[in-house]
């Protein structure tokens, strides 16, 4: 217990003098490295050739066996942080990181344990289910503390982290790639080492996030800010968590979240193959491996300007443009491919993939405004069961299509 004393919150009591702007950077720390769950998609094609080496042999797993690896890990991203969420918030930012460090190294341990012995189950278990609950847990650890540094500008703060979960991706594709090739032989693929380099890389900068963050004081408040008058929207009271399940605001902000991350999910999915499609001859394998890292940019960009705009222009009217842009936008991709404008295309996509970054970065904010900053955490965490639903809607719908 003595050990651990350190964990708990109020040892991550800010003192006089902390710069709340080193919150940020760990919660990044965090962020950056959950990300990696954007990228895991690398290891998809060297896994199915673990026994074959050059090519799948007949014992070998199938792209869609493996497939459910990603999809788990999103599962269980939505119902851990459903479930934990006010023991997150109870407990302390540091407790939570400290937590989903361990998990998030354990899960890739586990996983590499599963490649050496080619067991696709204790894979499931480790990157699936473990590594789920550390997405879980480490994407809203940060979140009530972040609002409660930058009362003034609560979206911005939120940006800045969940940005760093989309942008996670560009750390983890390229390095994974690099990782492989130093440990592939001729004779073995180096997926097992691989994951064992990300646990323990992973695991310390992510222990390095749970150090730096603090809590503010009680009553603590950045010098010179005045509370503004109180609006129709936004409240001042502290919502009890499930008591904003009884709200029917709470259903709908869940139903917007879901239909945006479902519209990105499938585009993010099918991306590629559709640009190759809608433009044959004109855009090339590489040109929509480009494409699909701009979107990428895209996507982690929107994370943080939409998540600022919505503190100038509010959260219902950021949502609002969300919908009626994004129907626009959508309505526009058929036409891009008729009259074979491929930057109108790009342009759309890029936008609406913007969007669906913003879409996550701006809603802890916007939970902030209608049930105050007390439970956000915990709100918060029960509302991203809306992105375990939309990791089922979205590729299934697109595919159906």
């Amino acid at each position: 217990m003595g050990l651990l004393s350190f964990l708990d919150r109020d040892r991550t009591i800010a003192k006089p003098g902390f710069s709340r702007w080193m919150v940020p950077p760990a919660a990044l720390c965090v962020h950056l490295c959950i990300g990696q769950a954007y990228a895991y998609s690398v290891f998809n094609l060297p896994m199915t050739k673990l026994i074959g080496i050059t090519q799948s042999a007949p014992n070998d797993w199938k792209l869609t066996q493996l497939g459910w690896i990603f999809s788990l890990a999103i599962f269980f991203l939505g119902v851990s942080s459903a479930v934990f969420g006010r023991w997150v918030e109870e407990g302390g930012p540091r407790k939570a990181m400290f937590t989903a460090a361990l998990c998030w190294a354990g899960g890739f341990f586990i996983s590499a344990f599963g490649v050496s012995i080619h067991n696709l189950w204790i894979i499931y278990l480790g990157y699936g289910v473990l590594g789920g609950i550390a997405l879980g847990i480490g994407y809203i650890s940060p979140v009530s503390t972040l609002i409660k540094w930058f009362p003034d500008r609560p979206g911005m703060a939120t940006g800045m982290a969940i940005m760093g979960f989309g942008g996670g991706a560009f750390i983890a594709s390229p390095l994974s790639v690099w990782l492989m090739s130093k440990f592939t032989t001729t004779s073995h693929i180096g997926v097992a080492e691989t994951f064992i380099v990300l646990g323990v890389v992973y695991f310390f900068f992510m222990i390095v996030g749970s150090i730096i963050v603090r809590v503010p004081a009680p009553g603590w408040k950045p010098e010179g800010y005045v509370a503004p008058a109180a609006k129709k929207l936004i409240t001042r009271n502290d919502v009890f968590v499930y008591d904003a399940l009884k709200t029917p605001q709470f259903w709908l902000i869940w139903w917007v979240l879901c239909l945006n991350v479902t519209a990105g999910i499938g585009v993010l999915g099918q991306a590629s193959a559709m640009s190759q499609e809608m433009f044959p001859g004109h855009i090339t394998p590489v040109a929509a491996a480009g494409f699909v890292g701009l979107m990428s940019l895209f996507n982690m960009g929107g994370r943080f300007c939409w998540a600022s705009v919505s503190d100038y222009i509010g959260r219902r009217n950021t949502y609002f443009v969300f919908m009626v842009l994004g129907f626009a936008l959508y309505c526009t991709v058929p036409y891009a491919g008729s009259i074979g404008s491929v930057v109108l295309f790009v342009c759309c996509f890029l936008v609406i993939i913007s969007m669906y970054g913003g879409g996550f970065s701006t809603v802890p904010a916007y939970l902030r405004d209608m049930y105050g900053t007390r439970y956000v955490g915990a709100i918060h965490g029960l509302l991203l069961t809306a992105w375990s639903a939309a990791g089922v809607f979205g590729p299934v719908l697109v595919n159906c299509w």
